[in-house]
């Protein structure tokens, strides 16, 4: 039942992204538009997602009850991707404010010590990545690729 739960939510949410990519403004070098990409990608996630939930379906229906604490079990099992779920929230939200920089950088260190960076030496490695990636992806979006990345107000 999680399953069927979790992945109709996650339609509803590439729906609500599908629909929010058609305001993209167009550019003039792309002749399809700059949210056709983001469209077909959120499209066929949707579909997949809709393929789960009826697969999920068949399997539920057919299925014996499960025990009374299955449910807090599964949620428990799967923690850590609800909490990388919400740190991916919180970085779109924070995109707009902080900038693809800064946001960023957040994003993986605070990703990385959920996922198991607790001592110094691997907090120091989960910081160097962190900038290395936050910084060294805006770099060769901006000068090799030519796309700015958005600016937030601290740059």
């Amino acid at each position: 039942m999680a399953h069927i739960v979790f992945n109709g939510l996650l339609a509803a949410l590439f729906i609500f992204l599908f629909v929010r990519a058609g305001s993209y403004p167009s550019s003039m070098w792309e002749p399809l538009g700059s949210g056709t990409f983001p469209r077909l990608v959120l499209g066929m996630l949707v579909l997949f997602n809709v393929m789960i939930v009826v697969q999920e379906t068949r399997h539920f229906l057919r299925a014996s009850p499960l025990p009374a604490k299955a449910c807090r079990a599964w949620i428990w099992r799967h923690r850590l991707m609800f909490g990388v779920l919400l740190l991916f929230a919180l970085l779109v939200f924070a995109v707009p404010t902080l900038g693809f920089r800064w946001s960023s950088l957040v994003f993986l260190f605070v990703t990385q010590v959920l996922l198991g960076a607790r001592h110094w030496k691997s907090l120091l490695i989960a910081g160097v990545i962190a900038v290395a990636f936050s910084f060294g992806v805006e770099i060769v979006f901006r000068e090799v690729f030519l796309i700015s990345l958005p600016r937030g107000l601290l740059d």
